[in-house]
């Protein structure tokens, strides 16, 4: 069996901080994460090459046939058939980046060495070549609406939905699908644009209004009367209510209640306390910029509509108002009335009235502990040891430090 395995590239710096905390392959897009889509498309199992931090947490795995492929690539069956094609030895490369190669166990340490990969049988792609690569966090957003429907039908076809109860009104040509112990009553489901997915166990709560494309991934919930704009995932163990509109949550992420959240993607073990809202336009209608870890400043993005972006475990007090184009990292815990900046650094306290310290790690970690084990999960010392070196690597970011 071929063994896959999916590396990091350089471009996982401008995916900060949703990239901090994971590799890239375990972003989710459409229904799975990018990982979940490799394997699926491969019958093959994946492991990483990451950072040194994330390693344990994502042990690679050296088979006797790899396929190695850049982590950043939109997995679907145009990628698949072309990779699959690669023989021993072989690369894909285009603009001098690597795409994917092919390598037995004994050539794998060629993928360190600049100057061996130069000796490999390299195959410049076109421009036009059916390959998608994303390097910049908003471009997720723009990616979402055909990764579901690439994912609808690897997951759904030749299977036959759990049936839908008839108290729900479907409108549109496509489809809703229902996993085992999905529930959903007095709901409607809008598909003219593109199917809905409703995962094992989710449940679809009274009232609830869904336009697709729309992924409610496992162990999820809709609560009563939420108002779902797709392209939209909602990722397992999510909890979500109020106005949703072209956004991503990873997973175990919570805005339970009403308030906005448009053109975002947040990470996992986020919450939202009632009422928050983001703003996704700017007034004058202008370009939006976003700030890039890699670049350290505010980057243009090329896009009118472009929300919030929140590194795990990050939560806001009610009423928090997030501007066009915010950027939140890791664990950080805001609170407070008026607008936060447009780039919170990782291990942040505080708001824009009372200003900012910095969220020591031992409470941060306390919080991440209790939030967690209300779901029956583990924050593990390898888990704490990432986190660790997350908060020493952005200290330069949170600049009151250099102040005190």
């Amino acid at each position: 069996m071929q063994n896959i395995i999916l590396f990091d590239p350089e471009a996982r710096k401008h995916l900060l901080p949703l990239a901090a905390t994971r590799p890239v392959g375990e972003f989710r897009l459409g229904i799975l994460t990018l990982r979940e889509k490799w394997e699926r498309l491969f019958r093959a199992p994946v492991s990483y090459i990451t950072q040194d931090y994330l390693q344990n947490r994502y042990p690679i795995h050296i088979g006797s046939d790899n396929l190695v492929i850049n982590a950043c690539i939109v997995p679907d069956q145009a990628a698949y058939s072309l990779f699959r094609t690669l023989q021993t030895g072989q690369a894909l490369i285009r603009h001098d980046e690597l795409l994917a190669v092919r390598l037995d166990e004994a050539q794998f340490e060629l993928l360190v060495s600049d100057e061996a990969l130069g000796n490999l049988d390299g195959r410049n792609l076109e421009d036009d070549a059916p390959i998608t690569v994303f390097s910049r966090l908003w471009q997720l957003n723009s990616l979402n609406a055909q990764a579901l429907l690439h994912d609808f039908d690897l997951l759904t076809r030749g299977r036959k939905s759990q049936p839908l109860s008839d108290t729900n009104r479907v409108i549109g040509p496509h489809p809703v699908f229902l996993e085992e112990g999905a529930k959903a009553e007095c709901c409607v489901f809008q598909t003219t644009n593109g199917p809905i997915y409703i995962g094992k166990n989710a449940e679809i709560m009274e009232g609830c209004l869904l336009r697709g494309p729309i992924a409610v991934c496992d162990q999820a919930v809709l609560k009563m009367g939420a108002k779902i704009y797709g392209p939209t995932t909602i990722g397992p163990g999510c909890k979500v209510g109020g106005e949703v509109a072209r956004t991503i949550l990873f997973a175990n992420s919570n805005k339970a209640h009403d308030g906005f959240l448009g053109d975002s993607v947040i990470g996992a073990w986020c919450n939202f306390g009632a009422d928050s809202n983001n703003s996704n336009l700017k007034n004058n209608y202008s370009e939006v910029r976003l700030w890039d870890y890699a670049e350290e400043r505010f980057a243009k993005t090329g896009e009118q509509f472009c929300g919030l972006f929140m590194g795990d475990h990050s939560k806001c007090a009610i009423n928090t108002s997030f501007n066009t184009g915010t950027v939140v990292g890791v664990f950080a815990n805001l609170y407070g009335a008026g607008f936060h900046r447009n780039f919170v650094p990782d291990f942040s306290w505080g708001g824009p009235e009372a200003g900012y310290r910095t969220y020591r790690f031992d409470e941060a970690r306390e919080v991440a502990q209790a939030v967690m084990a209300r779901r029956g999960k583990e924050l593990t010392e390898l888990d704490q040891a990432i986190l660790s070196r997350i908060f020493a690597d952005t200290a330069v970011f949170r600049t009151w430090e250099k102040n005190a």
